[in-house]
């Protein structure tokens, strides 16, 4: 078995408010191996973005990781502040963000960007970190990358631009990338090239990959798992296949049915009623449970255990494989 790369165990974080404390991210686990794509997806809110800024020790405050604990290899990192997590943080994690423009300084040029992080983080002198910058961005297929190497971020288009991104969180030789929406501002064939470029990449360096994102199209082209978040929890997790084709948290068959891939043949799309609760509003009990169309008594008088079935997991009082095997 690969080795596990990312290994998240209970994870919460809270924001303290003059209304209480808020918990965006509630009592979250779960490991990425070496090579592994983990996808998390949800709704707006539910907490993916926050999780992923929790690893990378990048929450705005007053946020703050309350309890629980973030593993990288062997080192423990969710204690990690100022220079140590500075210096992890870009040779040891990566970062892909959603907007090109706003990772890239656009006074300086990609060769200056790729340059400065090579030599922040691995011993090598300023030539050697020119030529690695062009291996690195020939690698993630930019035409020309000798002569274009110099030029400034507004003078490639948003693909271009995004794959500029991609190398420079690649170029340090980082365990792990977090990538937050990373084709969302992307059309949709541009989209695909990024999918299949993090995958060849995932493949060929061994780099363990948490790809957040809400598209369910994304998550199923590109993740070998995938995590499903509500309102700050961890709703379901296990193989993507296994997740898209036979849910077992009817939150995940709820987000399924609301997509065309899933939906092909109905004439409308279904969608789950409701709207997620806000943090400050959350029901006792399992937080979907008012949006649940087989919710009984016990869902809404304390947490949901986790349901292991094989290789994946979800947290529901009544996972939907079970009801199928006592339809049976």
């Amino acid at each position: 078995m690969a080795k596990t790369v990312l290994s998240v165990r209970d994870l919460v974080v809270e924001i303290p408010t003059r209304w209480g404390v808020l918990r965006p991210v509630d009592r979250v686990s779960y490991d990425i191996a070496a090579g592994e794509i983990l996808g998390v997806v949800g709704e707006s809110g539910a907490g993916k973005s926050m999780t992923g800024n929790a690893v990378i020790g990048l929450l705005d405050r007053p946020a703050q990781i309350a309890g629980g604990e973030i593993w990288l290899g062997d080192t423990r990192i969710d204690s990690l502040r100022g220079e140590p997590m500075r210096k992890l943080r870009g040779r040891r994690i990566g970062m892909i963000f959603q907007d090109p423009l706003t990772s890239l300084n656009p006074l300086l040029t990609i060769g200056d960007q790729l340059t400065e992080t090579i030599l922040e983080h691995l011993p090598v002198t300023t030539a050697e970190a020119r030529a690695r910058a062009i291996a690195g961005l020939e690698e993630v297929g930019i035409p020309a990358a000798r002569d274009r190497i110099d030029s400034y971020p507004h003078e490639f288009s948003g693909g271009m631009r995004q794959r500029v991104v991609i190398a420079l969180a690649l170029c340090a030789e980082p365990e792990l990338i977090i990538a937050d929406e990373p084709t969302t501002a992307l059309d949709v064939s541009v989209q695909a090239q990024i999918i299949s470029l993090l995958k060849r990449l995932c493949r060929e360096r061994g780099v363990a990959v948490m790809l957040v994102t809400h598209d369910m199209g994304v998550i199923a082209e590109a993740a070998d798992r995938v995590a499903v978040m509500y309102a700050g929890r961890l709703a379901e997790l296990g193989p993507v296949r296994e997740v898209l084709t036979r849910a077992a948290h009817p939150y995940t068959a709820g987000l399924m049915a609301s997509t065309p891939l899933a939906s092909q043949g109905r004439e409308r799309l279904r969608q789950i009623p409701g709207s997620m609760p806000r943090l400050g509003q959350l029901p006792e009990g399992c937080a979907f449970h008012p949006r649940c169309e087989i919710a009984q008594d016990r869902c809404r008088l304390g947490p949901s255990p986790h349901i292991e079935d094989g290789s994946g997991r979800a947290s529901c009082w009544y996972p939907l494989h079970n009801m199928e095997k006592e339809d049976a």
